[in-house]
């Protein structure tokens, strides 16, 4: 549907424009740097999202699509014929660029919804982030800290969720990259019993990704959650690694298991 609604608006750009810029050549010249192009898709795309709500729709009526796109591309220092003959630019000589550029937005809006969703799950529950380690991670790391290595003790009685979003990108040299995690007993860390869980195989797109495990500890029993975060069947080096996982939380319910 995101994709439909990109190729829509490239249609539409390519109409509005070609009424007052029929004249311009298709060149390079004075077009909108790519980075900040992305920016401006994904500006467009959130308030194409929020005007959709009911509410939002009501407050701002008196807008239509054309002027809050005009606004957008203003706020972003740029007027509504450079937008169009960027659009036009790379529509007609880079379709293949532009894919590229609407990949980036997807990513971006994707990553949005991970933290928006993490957030408002925090918010909501009123649950606090029992996560102690680090809060995030990438690598190859120049420090040389190649451990994603974690050990939660989980006191209470309940449900316990670890959530996280990993980035893995397709030049990374592991195999069969995962989170690899087990909770067992306090008095026997090393030699006792290890309950794994079941994991699942990271994907490597260079997009976000969210990744969610719950663990359930029964009544009257303290357990240690242990394990790492990305772990893999070879030995890569440290430029071998290419990965970010970020927005790492566990948070507690102490709902009845």
């Amino acid at each position: 549907m995101i994709r439909f609604a990109l190729l829509i608006m490239i249609l539409f750009s390519l109409t509005a424009g070609s009424c007052s810029s029929r004249k311009n050549k298709l060149d390079h010249n004075d077009l909108i740097p790519e980075k900040e192009l992305v920016s401006i898709l994904t500006d467009v795309h959130i308030a194409d999202g929020l005007l959709s709500l009911p509410n939002i729709r009501y407050w701002f009526s008196s807008l239509d699509s054309l002027t809050t796109y005009k606004n957008i591309f203003e706020k972003h220092g740029y007027s509504k014929e450079t937008m169009y003959k960027t659009m036009k630019y790379y529509f007609i000589k880079k379709p293949k660029q532009l894919i590229m550029i609407y990949d980036q937005v997807l990513g971006k809006l994707s990553e949005m919804e991970s933290l928006l969703e993490r957030e408002v799950i925090l918010a909501e529950g009123r649950i606090k982030n029992l996560w102690t380690g680090k809060e995030f991670y990438c690598f190859p790391d120049p420090a040389g800290n190649d451990s994603t290595r974690f050990d939660i003790t989980l006191n209470n009685p309940g449900i316990y969720t670890l959530t996280f979003s990993a980035i893995l990108f397709p030049d990374d040299q592991s195999v069969n990259p995962r989170i690899t995690a087990y909770s067992c007993h306090p008095d026997s860390i090393e030699t006792g019993e290890r309950d794994y869980v079941k994991t699942m195989k990271y994907i490597k797109d260079g997009q976000p990704h969210t990744y969610t495990f719950i663990f359930r500890v029964p009544e009257k029993r303290t357990l240690h959650l242990r394990g790492w975060l990305y772990d893999f069947d070879n030995k890569p080096d440290e430029w071998g690694k290419h990965v970010r996982i970020e927005n790492i939380s566990i948070t507690y319910t102490s709902a009845a298991v």
